[in-house]
């Protein structure tokens, strides 16, 4: 659990409820379900409409990865190829083919089942920087999908303030109905502005942020991959793959 992810999303609902309690209002003033209906259910419309079904099943599959990042042990991993680096020097490449069944990561044990068949050095680099890719591009996609959430709402919250203005000017003459339209007007304006800003936007770049340090722990297999096809001995690779890690501290903590 990524406890910083959960105090930023209580401090800043609860500091905007504690000013405005301090201004002497309270929840209930905040509550409207009219500008809620507008505001969240038409950004939910037009998110809807900009992507296809899979990118956004998959982008609320990868919500919960802001709060429970995938786990990337760099000192585990290099240890672990190391291991299959000794094993390759023992044994030769072809005996990596069984030992690809017990790696830890996917991606790993596909590049050293390549690397076992006799693959070309350039194609196993494609290959693997393919399989990196194809992650890279479904992360942005949904950080985009939470980002355009975010892009949409404040417009959606004029459009409520609008609506609810109009209502205004339409019942001037009774002035029973004037305190609901004015309501709906500046709150549908918050809503639309809370949801981008406190909700949505920073979602979309915890998930960045989040699969940055996955993208590096690709990174390092594919090296390693790449190293133990090229028969280095295991210490240098072991070497060439810490290089990537600024801090060992860092690493050791390395479960997001």
């Amino acid at each position: 659990m990524d406890i910083f992810a959960v105090i930023g999303v209580f401090l800043g609902i609860g500091f905007i409820l504690t000013g405005q309690a301090m201004e002497g209002g309270n929840i209930g003033q905040l509550l409207q379900i009219t500008a809620a209906f507008i505001v969240l259910g038409g950004t939910t419309g037009a998110v809807v409409l900009s992507f296809p079904p899979a990118t956004l099943a998959s982008a609320f599959k990868i919500l919960k990865d802001v709060f429970m990042p995938p786990k990337t042990d760099f000192n585990a991993l290099i240890t672990e190829i190391g291991g299959f680096a000794t094993k390759a020097r023992k044994e030769g490449i072809i005996a990596l083919e069984k030992e690809a069944y017990n790696a830890s990561d996917q991606l790993l044990a596909f590049g050293l089942g390549t690397v076992a068949d006799g693959t070309d050095p350039t194609l196993v680099r494609e290959m693997m920087e393919n399989q990196i890719g194809q992650l890279e591009q479904h992360v942005h996609n949904a950080a985009k999908v939470f980002e355009s959430f975010g892009g949409y709402s404040p417009t959606l919250g004029i459009i409520g303030a609008v609506l609810g203005l109009i209502q205004v000017m339409q019942n001037l003459s009774d002035p029973s109905k004037l305190g609901a339209g004015i309501a709906v007007a500046f709150v549908a304006t918050i809503y639309g502005l809370f949801a981008a800003n406190l909700v949505m936007i920073p979602l979309g770049t915890r998930i960045k942020f989040v699969y940055q340090k996955v993208f590096l722990y690709k990174n390092i297999i594919m090296e390693g991959v790449l190293s133990i096809q090229a028969g280095e001995s295991p210490v240098l690779i072991e070497r060439k793959l810490r290089s990537f890690i600024l801090d060992d501290k860092e690493s050791a903590k390395g479960n997001g």
